[in-house]
């Protein structure tokens, strides 16, 4: 999140696409709707019309799946209007850089295409040379500053985007003309000098096979517009848990370590990986982080002899996401799992294939606050606990409320949170489980060897033998210097210091307890006036930094856009900070213009994301259909992502047998997978049951009523609940033909004190080329009456 939510309310025109901000994320209305008194515009983009969109100044309706389309048509109607923030994308985008003038798109795919028979029948991969920079003897990238060679990223953008006019956008998404043209209209306002617009998103921009470059989409429309790096702008995420910011910023995802490092690939020693670290942008300090993770993880026995023990993190071998690994279960690959505060039995891909996979486990051990449905898999109604080998524990675990410790919420802001109660019964936290099974797993690998003991052994673990010292783990992961103990203030004191100097657990975090007696993250200082920063109420990573990339707040003569809500100006020949600076705040401001994106080896932002980036798929954003879709791909003959992998073909249905938009989405009601809530009888009362929506005229065209029980079907399998028949989903007019959708939540499964159909039973194990999140959010279905 480049801003955070306090922030909403310094916008002037909102959209919240891919989410529904009022029934999930209700605290944000608070700021959004100081926006609105303020006399901003709120946009709600969402295939149904929710309570955002009841709240809402304008709301468009959009088909599952298509919301490459969406903003690839906004982009273009900015660009055709001269709505962009021209002043803006020559400062501070890649605009005006040279690319190799081998690099080319034709009918779906760039150049560089080749076939992948190990992603699927027909699926692609590239061969990304040709999305290289022009660069001189020097490595220099050559750039055209009057942006009119037919190589520089603007003229290829252009050209890009000019595919995606109004009418085409229309016919692809399902969102009329007219209404298009209203939300362009309201949003590209904010490409005025001065204004701000801002984007919030969901799992309804992530949860597709081209979700990152959903994503992405937001953030070029957002760089065309000059919305990142100001006050009331940027790409704001939300998150659906309190710490789902905290658990990415601590290397829970497969594909990065701590502080969004990668893995380390197969056979990668320390030299290679230090060697495949950018030459340039802040990202050059990689090796000095690693090495201070390293030391955090193995202190006095990592060395820079012994390359700090680089060898003891695992590599990543192949995809390791939670698609892949439950293949390899299915496979009998995976021998045991360890689950914590997760219900993938409810909240996977294609659950059915989830408890059969789990079958095939040597032992479980869940740790939760109930029993949820993966800890009972195998009392599941489609098993039969006779044929499951399976050796579950299940470790009562406390709520949030009954541990302290720190969570980092969507805007960066790591916060400390007080215990509140005791947990019930012999419930304990999650840091005590994991504490207690360490000691005991160290202790069998010293008494009896093993085929690897070193990374156990050799550990560095000093939290305490029974009840954990939380502030010495915060204090290992804001970092310290490991020969005095005096710990660090700022990453400047990793990157000043010789390799391993300091032992910091996640190098993004340090400062956040930087003072034993008052660590930062425990502040609780509320701002009366200005932006809203709150920069003495906790912590927000990088270094106190409230609104990331601010230096594209201020023209190159140091100028804010906005004189009002200016977070820098060059004055008196010094600059006046508001918020933390995110460039070099010691030189005039002609020497930090063309440097904003310092995280980026160009230190400017990406219209082209070429070799320099991380995109598989493209270095533009390209619409393709979902895995299931129910029409042709309007813009290519290219159906489907090309370079995902496909998991299971024998999955994907037809729209010939399958003709109904499916989608999946939460409540206020419940939470994520109703463990917490399903088990609460007030919110059972106020939500008793599982359900799902659908249009009058889908209802009259299958014959049912409000409250009558129906059959979903997909190709995976087959569910029963009671339908809603109601006004808030409508059949769009997707290139020429009315198609109708069908909504469903997805808390319920068959434990709990309310129980019923897993909506997650019928969605596919097909996840995004980049990240392989799945793709929960548009599937295709059959609904008839039950019985």
């Amino acid at each position: 999140m480049t801003n955070h939510w306090i922030d909403y309310r310094n916008s002037d025109v909102i959209m919240n696409i891919g989410g529904n901000t009022v029934e999930n994320h209700p605290i944000s209305m608070k700021w959004i709707q100081a926006a609105l008194d303020n006399g901003a515009k709120l946009i709600s983009v969402d295939p149904r019309f929710t309570r955002t969109s009841a709240v809402s100044d304008l709301y468009a309706p959009i088909r599952p799946g298509t919301n490459v389309a969406f903003f690839s048509g906004l982009i273009n109607y900015a660009i055709e209007n001269n709505k962009y923030h021209e002043e803006y994308v020559k400062l501070f985008t890649n605009a005006s850089s040279l690319i190799n003038p081998d690099f080319g798109y034709s009918d779906g795919l760039f150049t560089g295409v080749q076939d992948a028979p190990d992603l699927g029948d027909g699926q692609k991969s590239y061969d990304r040379t040709s999305w290289d920079y022009q660069r001189d003897e020097e490595g220099n990238i050559l750039k055209d500053e009057t942006l009119q060679d037919s190589n520089c990223v603007w003229q290829l953008f252009k050209n890009h985007y000019a595919r995606y006019n109004v009418q085409t956008v229309s016919e692809i998404t399902g969102c009329p003309e007219d209404k298009f043209v209203e939300v362009a209209e309201m949003f590209c306002s904010t490409g005025e000098p001065g204004k701000a617009g801002n984007i919030s998103y969901a799992m309804g921009l992530t949860q597709f096979t081209h979700g990152s470059q959903n994503v992405r989409s937001c953030a070029i429309l957002q760089l065309l517009l000059g919305n990142v790096g100001i006050a009331g702008g940027g790409v704001n995420a939300q998150r659906g848990q309190s710490n789902v910011q905290g658990a990415c910023d601590m290397g829970q995802l497969f594909h990065i370590v701590t502080g969004y490092m990668p893995m380390p690939s197969d056979g990668q020693d320390l030299a290679a990986y230090n060697a495949a670290a950018p030459d340039s942008g802040y990202w050059v300090n990689r090796p000095k982080f690693m090495a201070s993770m390293l030391k955090a993880f193995w202190g006095d026995n990592a060395t820079e002899e012994n390359d700090f023990h680089f060898d003891y993190l695992p590599r990543l071998d192949k995809n390791r996401s939670s698609v892949a690994y439950y293949t390899y279960m299915a496979k009998g690959e995976i021998k045991g799992l360890f689950c914590f505060a997760d219900n993938p039995v409810v909240g996977g891909a294609n659950t059915i294939r989830k408890r059969r996979a789990q079958a095939e486990l040597d032992w479980l051990v869940c740790a939760d606050i109930y029993e949820n449905e993966t800890a009972a898999f195998w009392k599941a109604p489609d098993m039969n606990p006779e044929e499951v080998d399976t050796e579950v524990f299940l470790l009562p675990a406390c709520m949030h409320f009954e541990k302290e410790g720190t969570i980092t919420n969507s805007g960066r802001w790591i916060q400390w949170r007080h215990k509140a109660q005791d947990p019930p019964g012999e419930a304990k936290p999650d840091y005590w489980i994991v504490n207690q099974l360490f000691h005991a797993i160290r202790n069998l690998y010293e008494e009896e060897g093993g085929a690897f003991p070193g990374p156990i052994v050799d550990m560095y673990w000093d939290y305490g033998d029974d009840e954990v010292d939380i502030p010495k783990v915060c204090m290992e992961i804001n970092g310290f210097y490991w020969d005095t103990g005096e710990l660090a203030t700022g990453f400047g004191d990793i990157t000043g210091s010789d390799d391993g100097e300091v032992a910091a657990g996640s190098w993004i975090y340090t400062g956040f307890y930087a003072d034993e007696a008052d660590p930062a993250c425990k502040n609780r200082t509320r701002e009366t006036e200005g932006l809203g920063l709150n920069h003495d109420w906790s912590f927000a990573w990088p270094a106190n930094r409230r609104i990331v990339y601010n230096r594209c707040s201020c023209d190159a003569e140091g100028n804010p856009w906005n004189p009002d809500k200016a977070l820098f100006r060059w004055e008196d020949n010094e600059w006046v900070t508001i918020d933390v600076p995110d460039f070099n705040a010691n030189v005039p401001p002609e020497e930090t213009a063309d440097k904003p994106f310092i995280m980026t080896p160009e230190l400017q932002s990406r219209l082209f994301a070429g070799l320099t980036g991380t995109m598989v798929d493209g270095p533009f954003p390209e619409h393709y259909e979902p895995w299931e879709s129910i029409t042709a791909n309007r813009m290519s003959d290219v159906q489907f992502n090309p370079v995902c992998k496909v998991w299971y073909p024998e999955d994907r249905g037809e729209s010939a047998d399958y003709p109904y938009i499916a989608t999946t989405y939460r409540l206020t009601e419940h939470y994520q997978t109703g463990i917490m809530t399903r088990n609460n009888p007030w919110l059972v009362e106020a939500m008793p049951e599982m359900f799902c929506e659908i249009s009058p005229s889908l209802a009259a065209e299958i014959g049912v009523e409000n409250g009558d029980m129906v059959e979903i079907e997909s190709k995976r399998g087959t569910i029963q609940c009671k339908v809603a028949v109601t006004p808030r989903v409508k059949p769009l007019m997707i290139n020429g033909e009315e198609k109708e959708i069908v909504g469903m939540p997805w808390h319920w499964g068959f434990k709990g004190l309310s129980s019923g159909a897993s909506a997650n039973d019928l969605t596919p194990t097909i996840g995004c080329a980049n990240t392989t999140i799945p793709e929960f959010k548009s599937f295709i279905c059959n609904i008839r009456r039950a019985g």
